[in-house]
């Protein structure tokens, strides 16, 4: 496993709130041109964001925030009607300009590294598979990260998150997949919005935030598999 830096933290942190669990797992681009400036935002105090960890693309890994504080990573967010996602999770942040600044693929060794680091911290909290999510997932009006690009399969196959296999449904239509996806934990203010997170998360291929029967019957692959362990 990369070595975990320690020597320099954020300043962008607080006391989580009395009580709260920590049972999520936030997964984040830094969308910026490099890894010094997404460094050099994180720790600003001015900038009041943070992460609990960065992860830069050689898999190198630097701890910014305490897990038991609360780091500042997902802004303006819910997921499963909890809408102070910072208070009850853990936030890292992967090293990759973004989609504007020219989204590329993660390399082998980030994900690897990232792979390790999920894997304790999900030794350390009680965070079930379906509270590993994307900030587009938790955010799908405001965000995209980490986006298609991003290898949630393959993170699946190592016990980190959720790969649904398709199920069965009586029919397609938003207004079945809008109380669905409801079910599952997403924010249907706006439920294109939050069908295209499901898709970016479970069906990169295609993004369109509109009903088809694919993503619906992932969307039931995904309830299936929750609602046998809820």
């Amino acid at each position: 496993m990369p070595s975990l830096r320690t020597d320099l933290a954020s300043p962008n942190h607080d006391a989580r709130p009395d009580g709260a669990p920590i049972d999520m797992l936030v997964l984040h681009y830094t969308g910026m041109e490099t890894a010094a400036a997404a460094l050099a935002r994180l720790t600003d105090p001015a900038a009041k964001v943070s992460a609990h960890y960065l992860i830069d693309e050689d898999g190198a890994v630097r701890a910014l925030v305490a897990e038991n504080r609360r780091a500042w990573h997902a802004g303006v967010s819910a997921w499963r009607g909890e809408t102070d996602v910072n208070a009850r999770s853990i936030g890292i942040e992967l090293v990759n300009p973004g989609h504007e600044f020219g989204y590329r693929d993660f390399p082998a060794r980030q994900i690897d590294a990232l792979a390790d680091l999920c894997r304790g911290i999900l030794a350390r909290h009680p965070i079930p598979a379906r509270n590993v999510v994307g900030h587009s997932d938790v955010a799908p009006r405001r965000k995209a990260d980490p986006g298609e690009r991003f290898p949630w399969a393959a993170l699946a196959r190592l016990g980190i998150g959720l790969a649904p296999q398709p199920a069965a449904v009586p029919h397609w239509g938003l207004a079945w997949t809008e109380p669905a996806l409801a079910r599952y934990g997403y924010d249907i203010a706006d439920p294109h919005a939050a069908l295209a997170a499901l898709q970016r998360h479970f069906r990169p291929k295609r993004i369109d935030g509109l009903p088809d029967r694919e993503s619906a019957e992932l969307l039931a692959g995904l309830l299936a598999a929750v609602e046998e362990t809820v």
